[in-house]
């Protein structure tokens, strides 16, 4: 599907909406267009889309999910700053893992909100990463915050928790890592301390909320 354009007066700052759900997009783009000074100058629908968008269009401000196909949204945010440092993009999605967030804001985006956003506060965002500034959505900043406090994993550490999560048990677990069931043992010793728990199951949870492991 190709990106759509829609004329805009030259005083609007420009919009580039990016998200492979249409109706959605159609939502965002009728409250954007309500307002004087902010235009949907185009839309996409997947990642390459979006970058040969932002390559015909120079928006002002990129609004973009994380999850998308083709090309996911923190690649597209990196090669759009490749392609211009000075590019805004705002995250707009419903995933908010501190894994997800970091990776968005280490990429460059300028902005990390959910999709349970109000109306109005979508438009402040916008006018803020407009004027520069940087906006996380407050529930993006309490994961943030949690995600610099995490004490790191080991490799080792991170393939038990991940075998873990796909309900293999400690034989299964050291058989496919070649360790020994007591060595399977003191890496969950080390999970469960590290993590603030004290069952597999709790693990599994955190870890999940977290960005550590994706069940399904």
């Amino acid at each position: 599907m190709p990106s759509t354009e829609v004329a805009a007066p030259t005083s609007r700052a420009r919009v580039l909406l990016v998200d492979d759900h249409a109706l959605l997009r159609t939502g965002v783009a009728n409250i954007i267009n309500q307002e004087q000074d902010l235009h949907v100058v185009a839309e996409a629908g997947n990642g390459i889309e979006a970058l040969e968008a932002f390559d015909r269009y120079h928006p002002d401000v990129t609004l973009l999910d994380l999850r998308m196909p083709v090309m996911e949204g923190v690649e597209v945010v990196r090669r759009m700053r490749e392609k211009d440092p000075r590019a805004r993009v705002i995250i707009l999605t419903t995933y908010d893992t501190d894994e997800e967030i970091s990776r968005a804001l280490r990429a460059g985006a300028k902005a990390y909100v959910l999709k349970d956003i109000s109306a109005d506060a979508l438009i402040a965002c916008i006018r803020d990463v407009l004027a520069g500034k940087t906006y996380l959505a407050p529930a993006a900043a309490a994961k943030l915050a949690e995600d610099v406090t995490r004490v790191q994993l080991t490799p080792r550490e991170l393939s038990t928790l991940r075998l873990l999560a796909d309900g293999k048990a400690n034989k299964e677990i050291a058989t496919e890592l070649g360790i020994s069931e007591r060595t399977v043992k003191t890496h969950l010793g080390h999970l469960f301390e590290k993590l603030g728990v004290t069952s597999r199951t709790e693990a599994v949870k955190v870890a999940t909320r977290r960005g550590l492991v994706r069940l399904g």
